[in-house]
């Protein structure tokens, strides 16, 4: 994992510090309300992570951005898997849950790319013929 984008929900130095942690580069789009100089209060002060993430933001917006629309991307393709297949898991231990999701991204990649062929007139070959 080298970057993960979130929405304002996620905006916590808790969450930008963990990220951190784990060798990650946070991309969470500040509130209207979060100010890029630390507060006077010293009890409401943020993480060296946290500013670095802030200066991020307002200083080079245009890549930051770019790496935060990445979530789009993930969002959009959640939507589409539970709109052809229904969000709901029926398994009940948790590997079969695991199963259950991975077989209904296959089947999600499987449409994608059926639709790819017809619709962009490609002519898939999937394995040569023995010569």
């Amino acid at each position: 994992m080298l970057r993960v984008s979130a929405d304002k929900g996620y905006l916590a130095d808790s969450n930008v510090q963990a990220i951190a942690a784990r060798g990650a580069e946070a991309f969470i789009a500040p509130k209207v309300s979060t100010v890029l100089n630390r507060p006077v209060d010293a009890s409401r002060k943020k993480s060296e992570t946290w500013d670095r993430m802030l200066h991020y933001y307002h200083y080079r917006k245009d890549d930051f951005l770019r790496h935060y629309h990445r979530r789009s991307n993930v969002e959009t393709t959640f939507h589409m898997i539970k709109s052809k297949f229904g969000g709901r898991i029926r398994s009940k231990s948790a590997a079969a849950m695991v199963n259950e999701v991975l077989c209904k991204v296959l089947c999600h990649n499987l449409c994608v790319l059926v639709q790819s062929i017809y619709e962009l007139g490609i002519e898939a070959t999937f394995w040569k013929a023995d010569a």
